[in-house]
C-alpha cells in the first residue's frame, strides 16, 4: 500500500516534522496536524477507487490515513455507520421531512465514535513500536483503546475521574485496560499521566497530544460526504469536549476540497457543549481565540467534561471558517 503522508506540522506555527518518527506535539506545546501530498494521492487515486473498495469501515479511506503497512492496522470490524433519518423531529420543529440526519456511531466497536480516533492512534502505536499507551478520559475513550491495544498487543493504563460512569470503567477494565480512578477532573488525569512519560515510559494518546486520533476522527467527515453521494450538509451540531472529532471532520473537509472530490458549499459547524461546561461557548460568545478554564465543571454528559480544551483554538478556528457557532444546552 501507498502512504501518502509528507510531514507533521504544528498547528500554531507551521514548523515541520518528519513523518515516521515518533511525536507527541510541537516544540511550543501544540498539536501536530497530519499533512498529506495531496496532488500525488489525487493523481493516483480517485474518488471511484474510494466508492469500489472492499476494506472495511474507515479503513476503506486508507489513502487519506497514515498507517503505511497494512499489517499494522489494527481492527475490530468496523462498519460504516448509519444515517438516520429523524423524521417526526423534523416535523415537529418544522424543518421539513428527512431534513434532520443522525449518524449512529454507536455501531463501532465499544460503542462510540471514539474508535474511529483509537483504532487508528494504536495502528500507529504498533507502527512506530510503542508498547505501553496510556490516556484520561471521562468515558468511553478508554474503553476503545483497552479493546484496541488488546487486539494489537499492547498494554494500556486508564485514568479516570472518581465520578466517570461505572459502566464505562468496567467496560475499560473488561477489555484488558489497567484502571485507575483519581479524585479530581481529567486534567488532573492528564498530569499524572504526563508524570508517566518519563517515570514509567507510558506513551499518551491523550486528546490531541498526538498527531493520529485526528486521522481517525476525520473519517467520520470522509465517510459522511460519500453517503451523501459527495455532498455536505448545510449544518453539522456536534457534542464538544476535546473537540477532535469537530476539527477532524472539518480537515477532511478540507483535503476532499483540495482533491476535487467534492464541489459543494461546506457545512456551518456547531460545537455543542452542556451548559455545566460550556468553555468553548463562552470563548465564542467573547470573540476570543482561547478558552478560559472553566470551574467547576458538571454535566450528565460526562464524555464532554472537558473544562480546558488543548485545542481550543483549532476548535474556534473551525467555527470561525465555516460560519458556524458554539451553544450550551442543558442537560
Amino acid at each position: 500500500m501507498t502512504c501518502y503522508v509528507s510531514h507533521l506540522e504544528c498547528s500554531v506555527t507551521g514548523e515541520k516534522y518528519e513523518a515516521g518518527r515518533i511525536h507527541t506535539v510541537s516544540v511550543s506545546g501544540k498539536p501536530l496536524l497530519v499533512r498529506y501530498d495531496l496532488g500525488r494521492l489525487g493523481s493516483e487515486v480517485s474518488r471511484e477507487d474510494i466508492e469500489n473498495s472492499t476494506e472495511p469501515g474507515f479503513w476503506r479511506y486508507s489513502p487519506l490515513l497514515p498507517v503505511s503497512k497494512s499489517d499494522n492496522r489494527v481492527s475490530l470490524g468496523e462498519v460504516v455507520t448509519p444515517l438516520v433519518r429523524l423524521n417526526s423531529s423534523a416535523e415537529f420543529l418544522g424543518v421539513g421531512s428527512g431534513s434532520i440526519i443522525v449518524k449512529d456511531e454507536s455501531r463501532l466497536p465499544t460503542g462510540s465514535f471514539k474508535a474511529r480516533g483509537l483504532g487508528l492512534a494504536v495502528s500507529m502505536a504498533k507502527e512506530l513500536g510503542l508498547e505501553h499507551l496510556a490516556i484520561p478520559t471521562n468515558g468511553n475513550a478508554g474503553s476503545a483503546l483497552a479493546a484496541y491495544a488488546s487486539r494489537a498487543g499492547l498494554s494500556t493504563t486508564v485514568l479516570c475521574p472518581d465520578n466517570t460512569p461505572e459502566i464505562n470503567t468496567q467496560e475499560t477494565m473488561a477489555q484488558g485496560g489497567d484502571t485507575y480512578l483519581v479524585n479530581g477532573l481529567i486534567g488532573e488525569c492528564g498530569h499524572i499521566i504526563a508524570d508517566g512519560i518519563e517515570e514509567v515510559g507510558w506513551f499518551p494518546v491523550s486528546t490531541l497530544k498526538e498527531p493520529y486520533r485526528i486521522e481517525g476522527k476525520k473519517t467520520m467527515g470522509i465517510e459522511l460526504a460519500e453517503q451523501m453521494e459527495w455532498k455536505l450538509p448545510e449544518l453539522i451540531f456536534y457534542p464538544t469536549g476535546g473537540g477532535t472529532g469537530l476539527i477532524g471532520m472539518w480537515k477532511a473537509f478540507a483535503e476532499l476540497t483540495e482533491l476535487g472530490w467534492m464541489d459543494c458549499p461546506m457545512p456551518r459547524m456547531v460545537a455543542v457543549q452542556s451548559d455545566g461546561c460550556a468553555p468553548i461557548v463562552k470563548a465564542w460568545e467573547e470573540g476570543a481565540d482561547h478558552a478560559e478554564f472553566w470551574e467547576n465543571a458538571e454535566t450528565e454528559a460526562s464524555g464532554i467534561r472537558v473544562p480546558s480544551a488543548l485545542g481550543d483554538f483549532l476548535i474556534l478556528r473551525a467555527l470561525r471558517e465555516s460560519g458556524g457557532f458554539a451553544i450550551a444546552v442543558s442537560d
